[in-house]
C-alpha cells in the first residue's frame, strides 16, 4: 500500500480528584491513605442497602470554579445519573455520574504548540462524578493475588472532556501541563499524578489522505489511565505509529463491518499499548437518573458570582507580565509556572525595586535555585520579597554592584536563619559593615590602579602585547584593595592607564 499523509486526531478525558475534606456523597474523609486500606468507608460509599447519598456542596462549588476558568457555559439545571457497570472496585455496581445534562459545556483552554504558536483546545464538557476504588494486583509470580482498596471510592472526581482538537503527542502533553497549572492556581486539586489525583485517557485515531479525495480514518482507540505527562506523550506517540502500521498491513478503517472502538492499556516498562477490551458505548452503561439525588439548579446571580470571584488565571498573568512589565515570554512563563505564591513574590519584589526585568532575573535564578536547593516553598524562604526588593533597588540606584548584591543575598539568608531578620534595613547595615558600597572616589581608584600596574609588570607587558585576558589579575588586585569598587569602572580606567603607559 502506498504511503498516505496522516493527521493525528486526539481527544483527552482528564479525571481530577477535588480537594474537599469529605467525599462527594458521604461524610468519609477524603484523603490519600494507601497504608490503611478500607478504613475510610461507610454504608453510603460502599453502596449498602438503605444508605442514601447527600451531595457535597464544596465539591460542586470547586467544580463550578474550574468550569468557569475553562470558559464553559454553566447550566442552570443539572442532574445526577447512574452509570451501570460491574467491577471489583465499584461496590454499588453503578457509578453516580452525569450523562445528558452535565453542569457545564462548551469551553476552551489555550496552549502553546511545539512551534511556539497558541492554539485553543475546545472543551466539550466538564461533569462531576464519584471515583471508584483501587484494585491492587500482585504480579510478582509468588502466589499472585488481587485485592481492592475502597478508600478512594466516592472521592469527588471532575471529568474534563476535550473535543478531538489535539494534533500531536507533544500538544497533548502541553494541554495537560497547562491544565495542571490552572487547577493548582485555582486550588481545586493537588493534581498529584503519583497518588492518582489527576489521570488521563487519550482517544486517538488518524485521518488519512490517499490523494483520491476519500475521507479515511483509522479505528478510534482509547488508551486508559495514563498517570504521567510523559506517559501520555509516549502512549500517543506509540499509538500513532501503531495505527499507521496496522492500516498499511490490513487496510482496516473506521466504519468497516466488525470494526469497533477499542480500549487499550499502556505498559510504561515496555513503552507499548496493549489490547484490553472493546470500547463501551453509552447504551452499554444503561444510564438513568439517580432517584436518590435531587437535581441542582443555579440562578443567574450565582453563576455571575462564580465568574466574578475567579482569581487572575495563569494565561492572563503571563500576558500582563509581557505587556505591562516588559518581560520576555520565557521569563513570564518561568515565573507563572512556579505557582501563584511565587508569582506574587516576584510582583512584590518588582514593585519595591522598580525594575521588573532585574526582579525577574533574581527570582528566576537566585531565588529559584535557593528554594530548590533547600527543598522549600517560596513562603519559607528566609529573605522576604520586601527585603529582596530593597536589595535589588540598591543595585538599580547604583549603590552596590550585582556581584555585591549576590554576596548580600547570601548574608541575608544566613542572618535571616540565625536572627529571623526580614527587615529591608538589614541591607543597609550589611552594606556598611562589609564595605560594599560602590566607590565613586576617582582618586582612590587611580591610586589603587597605579599600585596594581607597578606591582604587575609582566601582566602589563602581556596586555600591551595583545593578550586581553592579562587584565584580569590587575582588575582583581584593584577590587581587593578598594572594597566596593565597580568592576566595569575599574576595567575602563585600567585600559586607559595601560594605553597611556
Amino acid at each position: 500500500m502506498p504511503d498516505v499523509a496522516h493527521t493525528p486526531v486526539i481527544g483527552l478525558e482528564v479525571h481530577v480528584q477535588l480537594l474537599t475534606r469529605t467525599k462527594i456523597f458521604c461524610g468519609c474523609v477524603n484523603r490519600f491513605n494507601p497504608d490503611e486500606p478500607n478504613t475510610q468507608t461507610c454504608p453510603v460509599c460502599l453502596g449498602l442497602p438503605g444508605a442514601l447519598p447527600v451531595m457535597n456542596r464544596e465539591a460542586f462549588r470547586l467544580s463550578l470554579i474550574t468550569a468557569a476558568a475553562l470558559e464553559c457555559e454553566l447550566a442552570r439545571f443539572t442532574k445526577w445519573d447512574r452509570k451501570q457497570y460491574y467491577y471489583p472496585d465499584l461496590p454499588k455496581g453503578y457509578q453516580i455520574s452525569q450523562y445528558d445534562l452535565p453542569f457545564s459545556e462548551h469551553g476552551a483552554l489555550e496552549v502553546t504548540t511545539e512551534s511556539g504558536e497558541s492554539r485553543r483546545i475546545r472543551i466539550r464538557r466538564v461533569h462531576l462524578e464519584e471515583d471508584a476504588g483501587k484494585n491492587l494486583h500482585d504480579e510478582s509470580g509468588r502466589g499472585a493475588d488481587s485485592r481492592v482498596d475502597l478508600n478512594r471510592a466516592g472521592t469527588p472526581l471532575l471529568e474534563i472532556v476535550t473535543e478531538p482538537d489535539v494534533r500531536s503527542a507533544a500538544e497533548a502533553k502541553s494541554f495537560l501541563d497547562e491544565l495542571h497549572l490552572l487547577l493548582t492556581y485555582l486550588c481545586v486539586s493537588d493534581c498529584n499524578m503519583q497518588e492518582g489525583s489527576l489521570r488521563c485517557d487519550a482517544n486517538v485515531n488518524l485521518h488519512l489522505s490517499t490523494g483520491a479525495g476519500d475521507a479515511i480514518a483509522t479505528p478510534i482507540v482509547e488508551v486508559k489511565n495514563l498517570n504521567s505527562f510523559r506517559g501520555v506523550e509516549a502512549a500517543v506517540e506509540f499509538e500513532i505509529a501503531r495505527q499507521l502500521k496496522e492500516f498499511h498491513e490490513t487496510g482496516r478503517k473506521l466504519g468497516d463491518p466488525g470494526v469497533e472502538k477499542e480500549t487499550r492499556g499502556w505498559d510504561a516498562q515496555r513503552n507499548v499499548t496493549f489490547a484490553q477490551r472493546g470500547k463501551e458505548e453509552a447504551s452499554d452503561y444503561r444510564y438513568f437518573p439517580d432517584p436518590d439525588l435531587a437535581p441542582v439548579t443555579l440562578t443567574d446571580e450565582e453563576i455571575e458570582s462564580i465568574r466574578a470571584g475567579l482569581r487572575e488565571l495563569p494565561a492572563a498573568r503571563r500576558s500582563r507580565y509581557r505587556n505591562d512589565l516588559g518581560l520576555s515570554e520565557y521569563d513570564a512563563d518561568v515565573i507563572v509556572r512556579q505557582g501563584e505564591r511565587f508569582a506574587d513574590y516576584f510582583e512584590e519584589t518588582s514593585g519595591i525595586c522598580g525594575d521588573a526585568k532585574q526582579a525577574a532575573n533574581w527570582v528566576t535564578q537566585d531565588v529559584l535555585r535557593e528554594i530548590n536547593d533547600r527543598g522549600v516553598e517560596i513562603g519559607d524562604l528566609p529573605v522576604s520579597s520586601q527585603a529582596l526588593g530593597a536589595l535589588i533597588g540598591r543595585i538599580v540606584d547604583g549603590t552596590i554592584t550585582v556581584k555585591s548584591g549576590r554576596e548580600l543575598f547570601g548574608l541575608m539568608l544566613d542572618e535571616s536563619e540565625r536572627n529571623d531578620e526580614h527587615s529591608p534595613d538589614t541591607i543597609d547595615r550589611l552594606i556598611e559593615e562589609r564595605g560594599l558600597r560602590i566607590v565613586n572616589d576617582s582618586g582612590a581608584l587611580e591610586s589603587a590602579i597605579a599600585a596594581a600596574i607597578a606591582a604587575s609588570p609582566r601582566a602589563v607587558e602581556d596586555f600591551q602585547a595583545g593578550k586581553q585576558q592579562a587584565i584580569g589579575p590587575l582588575i582583581g588586585k584593584v577590587m581587593r584593595d578598594v572594597k566596593g569598587a565597580d568592576a566595569k569602572a575599574v576595567r575602563t580606567l585600567l585600559i586607559e592607564k595601560l594605553k597611556e603607559a
